[in-house]
């Protein structure tokens, strides 16, 4: 089986790949050329998520809403994005990359402006479900690359991705808590949300002027031959790639849970307010960018992408489950080394899945990978929320913690 599947990514960077038409050299060329765009539509989709992360409870209230209405509302974009990702890859699948692409970033745009606008926590719901559906084309972006880079450079292309990932959480966090002004009421929120739609708008122009097609007919009309739910059924019962979504939902559903109670248990446990915790998250982004720029590609080409997974998630457990017992720069500190943990976990995941995943078909099990990633920021949160609410403050580290630990043996077992 593994075999098979590494035939048929090797196939998708080469016969069936951007090579199409162009060999590998095209392929490369194509690669260089969109790259920096689509690590900008990464970037631009994770400065708007990032600027509400620490915002949102915040946010929230100014609704006068409670607790389990803040998880709602978090975990809307989640919900938006579980029926997103599997439905824009496999959509790109059939139709190509760059329109799915240019679609889902002006759709993500008018998302932003319109909840800057919200009059009520429902509206809000609403149009974060909508934000979250039209932002969830990180499997379209995920098979762009696998069509056009060679197998054993995914994984650092992949997290090149991620770098692009945590660099919004650096300056997303940053403008939410520098722009946001909490006292005006929900006015005050308004400024980040509309610089978040305007960059929005210039990734839809970036796309449509620097990012080429990488599918070419003949892909695209195979594509359609396979149903939904083929493509489904054969992820669930494949051995690895299952396993691999296995630690996508935990390790997800820990990290997100614990992202979502931060800032309300820095608050209730050092006094801290938007700026504080904003600035705390864009540190965070900052470590995990520089590690994955220069350490997940070479440790993964050098130890195997199975275990820096399994090392990953190691250092994610620990780090979460001390949390409850630091103070001061220890808080930041943890919160870096958990961040790093989860954020080398992405791209060697994706990685894999496109090895083990026939090549004409790869944005719908990227896309389903992703939901598996989307599915845990919806159940994340709410079992944090739960637990922060009617257990205690701390709880939500101890039991991430926990969370964690099956995803270390998913990991090895993906690996053998």
């Amino acid at each position: 089986m593994n075999a098979k599947g590494d035939h048929g990514a090797g196939d998708s960077a080469g016969d069936n790949g951007a090579g199409d038409s162009a060999g590998d050299n095209g392929a490369d060329d194509t690669s260089a050329q969109a790259l920096p765009t689509l690590l900008g539509v990464m970037f631009v989709n994770l400065v708007g998520f990032g600027i509400v992360v620490p915002l949102l409870p915040f946010y929230a209230k100014s609704f006068q809403a409670p607790a389990w209405q803040m998880a709602l509302i978090f975990s809307a974009y989640a919900a938006g994005a579980f029926f997103g990702e599997p439905f824009w890859g496999r959509i790109s699948d059939r139709l190509g990359r760059k329109p799915i692409l240019i679609s889902t970033v002006c759709g993500n745009c008018l998302c932003y402006f319109a909840l800057a606008f919200a009059p009520n926590i429902w509206i809000a719901f609403v149009v974060r479900f909508l934000g979250g559906l039209a932002s969830g084309n990180g499997s379209v972006i995920q098979g762009y690359i696998a069509d056009v880079t060679p197998p054993d450079a995914r994984s650092g292309r992949m997290s090149m991705l991620s770098a692009a990932y945590n660099l919004g959480f650096i300056v997303g966090p940053a403008l939410g808590g520098l722009l946001a002004h909490p006292d005006a009421g929900h006015a005050g929120f308004r400024l980040p949300l509309i610089v978040a739609a305007s960059l929005a708008g210039i990734c839809a122009v970036g796309i449509t002027l620097f990012v080429k097609e990488s599918r070419g007919p003949h892909q695209r009309i195979f594509a359609v031959q396979r149903s939904r739910w083929t493509i489904a059924g054969r992820a669930f019962t494949h051995p690895v790639i299952a396993r691999l979504m296995g630690v996508m939902f935990l390790a997800g559903s820990a990290f997100m849970g614990v992202e979502f109670v931060f800032g309300l248990w820095a608050q209730a446990r050092f006094d801290w307010g938007t700026r504080e915790v904003g600035l705390a998250f864009a540190v965070t982004g900052v470590v995990a960018a520089f590690c994955q720029v220069l350490l997940t590609g070479p440790a993964s080409k050098r130890y195997g992408e199975a275990n820096v997974l399994a090392a990953g998630m190691a250092l994610t457990s620990f780090a979460i489950a001390l949390q409850p017992f630091s103070s001061g720069m220890g808080v930041v500190v943890l919160l870096c080394l958990s961040a790093f943990g989860q954020s080398i976990a992405g791209p060697n995941i994706s990685s894999l899945i496109s090895r083990n995943a026939d090549a004409e078909n790869q944005g719908q099990y990227l896309g389903l990978n992703n939901a598996m990633g989307a599915l845990a920021r919806l159940t994340g949160p709410f079992a944090a929320s739960i637990a922060f609410d009617h257990i205690g403050v701390d709880a939500p580290f101890y039991m991430a913690g926990v969370l964690v630990l099956p995803a270390i043996l998913l990991a090895l077992q993906a690996r053998r």
